[in-house]
């Protein structure tokens, strides 16, 4: 016979599971035919990190990150960035009240639960920059004055492959705060013309209804630290980002934050797979994802080297897997 404890910790992660379950569904209910997609979307979101999407217009891009939103109930802003944009038009300004004759605080955008930074490479080094202490530490400092940001807190950024003139490619500091980057891709004829039938009458996004609250979301990410991981998958990860800093071709390998990410989001998809504990076959599939856009190769190595996820993958192919 069960202990009461026990009952009590299964019904615990059973809930879990299936507020994960009811996240994923209620936004495939918007984004059509991208289950794997919006599993590692979701999956970044329980990471408690942030996303980058790169990917061509008209994807979805910006009906995945309001879908998200709804779905948890949060507060959502969009930034368009350009190359006008300045660093306090996203976190925001002190502004000088005549009446009490003192400065107060007027917040920008950054202030989200979800926060959509659409083409994040049109803004100038230094406004993008205004976004890594947020997305590291969840707090901004303006004028020697610390704010924290809500929690949850949740940064998609956008970027265009093809469009590069007029852009600044992300430095390394700030796509080593995304812990995937993720291509949507085309749809199939099928879904095409079932997203088609969908937008014909009303939005699917617009009869969106919330599945979980912002609380709810915390718990679930808190969850995702429970997941048990064995030591032999932790030094797993630790020799896959390691040997991304000695493999030929690359002059700068991924970093120890890079390190953890890989076992948190490797956790998170345990989770939404109804388990507790992971498996070397999270870690394997979660490495490219997370570890691809971290990689600087060598100036001058040949183009055939230059792929990431083939480094990725033949990285993998060179490291014995744990029983």
């Amino acid at each position: 016979m069960k202990k009461i404890d026990d009952i009590e910790k299964t019904f615990f992660e059973m809930t879990i599971v299936d507020r994960a379950a009811k996240l994923v569904s209620n936004i495939e209910k918007v984004i059509i035919g991208k289950h794997r997609e919006v599993i590692r979307a979701v999956s970044a979101l329980l990471s408690d990190r942030h996303m980058l999407i790169e990917d061509v217009p008209g994807i979805g891009k910006t009906m995945l990150a309001k879908a998200i939103a709804r779905s948890i109930d949060a507060q959502f802003k969009r930034i368009q960035f350009t190359a006008d944009l300045l660093p306090s038009d996203i976190t925001g300004v002190n502004i000088y009240h005549q009446p009490s004759g003192e400065f107060r605080f007027r917040s920008g955008p950054l202030f989200a639960n979800v926060l959509l930074g659409d083409e994040i490479n049109r803004a100038t080094p230094r406004t993008q920059s205004s976004l890594l202490e947020a997305m590291e530490e969840n707090q901004v400092t303006i004028d020697g004055t610390l704010y924290p940001v809500p929690k949850p807190f949740f940064v998609i950024a956008t970027q265009n492959p093809i469009e590069l003139e007029g852009t600044y490619p992300l430095p390394f500091a700030q796509l080593d705060r995304f812990v995937i980057r993720l291509r949507l891709g085309y749809l199939g004829p099928l879904e095409e013309r079932h997203m088609i039938q969908e937008q014909i009458d009303t939005p699917p996004l617009d009869a969106l209804e919330p599945v979980l609250d912002t609380q709810e979301l915390l718990e679930l990410q808190h969850a995702v630290r429970q997941i048990r991981i064995t030591e032999e998958l932790i030094d797993y990860a630790v020799a896959i980002v390691q040997k991304t800093r000695s493999t030929p071709g690359i002059e700068f390998g991924a970093s120890p934050r890079a390190s953890l990410d890989l076992v948190r989001y490797s956790q998170a998809t345990a989770l939404i797979d109804r388990r507790d504990y992971v498996l070397p076959d999270d870690i394997k599939a979660s490495a490219p994802l997370v570890l691809a856009h971290r990689l600087i190769t060598r100036k001058g190595a040949r183009q055939a080297d230059l792929d990431t996820h083939h480094i990725i993958s033949n990285i993998l192919g060179e490291i014995e897997v744990p029983v």
